[in-house]
């Protein structure tokens, strides 16, 4: 049965949603999965082809039917597909039923899945019935299409199937199929007791025939036995085919071989054999004298005691003048005895130890293949006969078989024992349990997958965000450095610049002080205010040089007036020179010149 309790590697949910677990999550490589989840809307009703499918009775899988049309199907209907074929499948190799009728029966794969799409895991329940009635076929192992009263009922049983799945189909309920198996049902029972006392009636019946049987072939035996390849007269012959043989049959088969009127009976029989051939018992003259003397009594004394009817009057007239033209030494017409059959191991018919027997007894073995195949029932064992009585599933004798000829067909494979039934519900738990297997390694590759692309992608993130920050500490050193060149070249430009104001000022000083040097008393300079430390800024004072003392570096200057004396160091004028505020006005031209000149020195020193 469906398994009640099992756990899903991966979150999957336990049974009893094993089934719904299937359905929903299961992928088959090569099946018609859609490529998105279609919505509820979108779905086909595929309700009406499965009903197309039955009423034609085709032996195709469901799966094959979906891929026929260009209908999107979901997930869940190609996976009940999937699972109603897998189960039927299983059922056709396994069930251990007879090819005719597990074909036909399997064809219930569209009703299946229609029912697995439905209800999931109750569909192949203990209270579905189509599991019910799909499991009861167990009582049908030894059903054969022989063609025979028995095959034609079960025939037409699976006939009234197509018309009550059909109506299923039409009215979408499982109603008509429940009222069948219950009819079903109630046949099957009623059927069962008609069996056991069939089977009872016909083994009493063959018990009695085999015991006829074994004594048939062990009188045959004797007879064939003393009879050889002689030649006897035809009148002995003729006594010994038409009464002895029978006097023979007729007390082993009421007291066996080894009662007295067996060995009596069997005993006699060489005696007229061995009167009646010349090459016997001319040798012993004497020894013919008495036996021919009483034969005819010893014949008529056995059959008396096995017998209730007299032996006919002329029965021993041929014996009687044999053996008178023996015992008178006339020579006595021959013939050769010929077509007597019989078979040799019966004068000391074998033992089959029952233990061999009860291996079998009871079993189901089959001769042939496919449909053509024939399911034979070991009943019995008749030790008599050595004979293996053959029924079919209804209890009907199919036939008997020598059991030396049943060892033989085993042992080159013409019979072979029928494996054990296997039932629809272990059939569906064996299909379930492997299906979930596959479902457990999927979901488990599936993990394995979604944490392999999930680390994927957390790498594939690290990377990226390595190499990001390797980037911005990139893109960083780069504007450290283009910073750092700038600020080089900054530092390169202001110290260029400062040199230039140094070279400048040291020009101009230079300049200024040729030009101080050069002012001759007398000459006029104009000095701002500031440098004569006036209290109020006012316009540049015009000063003429009245003294230079070369000694102390002090230059004297005076207004027009020669008044106001103002005194002025070389290094101050030189530096009011250069700063702007003061300039000789006398000279400029001169002042110029001097400083283009001072300038042009300098640069030729420096180069």
């Amino acid at each position: 049965m469906v398994q009640k309790r099992a756990q899903i590697a991966g979150g999957a949910p336990s049974s009893p949603d094993v089934i719904q677990a299937i359905l929903k999550g299961i992928r088959v490589p090569e099946l018609p999965y859609p490529v998105t989840r279609p919505s509820e809307d979108a779905v086909p009703d595929w309700v009406p082809l499965l009903h197309a499918y039955w009423q034609d009775q085709r032996d195709e899988r469901v799966v094959d039917m979906l891929d026929t049309g260009a209908m999107t199907w979901s997930v869940r209907q190609v996976n009940a597909a999937y699972l109603a074929d897998r189960i039927m499948d299983v059922f056709l190799q396994k069930s251990g039923l007879h090819a005719t009728l597990v074909q036909r029966t399997a064809r219930l794969r569209f009703l299946l899945a229609w029912q697995i799409h439905e209800q999931g895991s109750d569909a192949v329940g203990d209270a579905s019935p189509v599991h019910n009635w799909l499991d009861s076929l167990h009582t049908l192992r030894g059903w054969s299409d022989s063609g025979g009263r028995a095959a034609r009922q079960l025939l037409n049983w699976l006939d009234t199937l197509v018309q009550v799945v059909d109506q299923c189909f039409a009215e979408r309920t499982l109603e008509p199929f429940e009222r069948f198996a219950k009819d079903w049902q109630k046949d099957q029972a009623q059927k069962e007791g008609r069996i056991d006392r069939l089977r009872q009636r016909l083994l009493e019946t063959e018990k009695g025939a085999a015991r006829q049987r074994s004594a048939e072939k062990i009188a045959r035996a004797l007879v064939g036995r003393a009879l050889g390849n002689r030649q006897l007269p035809p009148a002995v012959t003729h006594f010994i085919d038409n009464y002895w043989l029978a006097l023979l049959r007729q007390v082993i088969w009421a007291k066996g071989m080894a009662s007295d009127n067996a060995r009596h009976a069997a005993k006699l029989l060489e005696w007229m054999i061995w009167v009646s051939d010349p090459r016997l018992s001319d040798q012993d003259r004497d020894k013919l004298y008495q036996v021919g003397e009483q034969l005819g009594d010893k014949i008529g004394e056995v059959w008396s005691r096995v017998n209730k009817d007299p032996l006919p009057e002329n029965a021993l007239q041929g014996i009687e003048l044999t053996m008178v033209a023996r015992l008178r030494g006339t020579p006595v017409e021959l013939e050769p005895v010929a077509g007597y059959t019989y078979e040799t191991r019966w004068l000391n018919p074998p033992k089959v130890n029952e233990g061999d027997v009860e291996v079998y007894r009871g079993r189901w073995f089959v001769e042939g293949e496919g449909a053509q195949e024939q399911r034979l029932y070991f009943f019995a064992f008749l030790t008599d006969s050595l004979e293996v009585l053959w029924t079919n599933g209804e209890g009907v004798k199919l036939g008997l078989m020598d059991w030396t000829e049943f060892q033989d067909a085993l042992a080159r494979g013409r019979i072979r024992s029928l494996p054990d039934i296997n039932h629809f519900a272990d059939v569906v738990s064996e299909t379930v349990k492997a299906m979930e297997q596959v479902l457990r390694s999927q979901l488990v590759k599936r993990r394995a997958a979604r944490e392999k692309a999930e680390a994927q992608a957390a790498k594939v993130r690290a990377e990226r965000e390595v190499a990001e920050q390797r980037r911005q500490e990139e893109e960083a050193r780069l504007q450290a450095e283009e910073a750092e060149a700038r600020a080089a070249e900054a530092a390169a430009a202001r110290a260029r610049e400062e040199a230039e104001q140094v070279r400048l000022e040291k020009e101009r000083l230079t300049a200024a002080r040729a030009q101080v040097d050069s002012l001759k008393l007398g000459g006029w300079i104009a000095v701002a205010s500031e440098v004569l430390t006036e209290d109020e800024p006012s316009e540049p004072r015009k000063l003429k040089l009245a003294v230079r003392l070369n000694a102390t570096g002090k230059l004297v200057f005076v207004d027009r007036l020669g008044l106001n004396r103002t005194e002025m160091t070389v290094d101050g004028l030189v530096d009011a020179l250069v700063k702007g505020q003061a300039r000789v006005m006398s000279s400029e031209a001169e002042f110029e010149d001097t400083l283009s000149r001072v300038v042009g020195r300098i640069r030729v020193g420096r180069s």
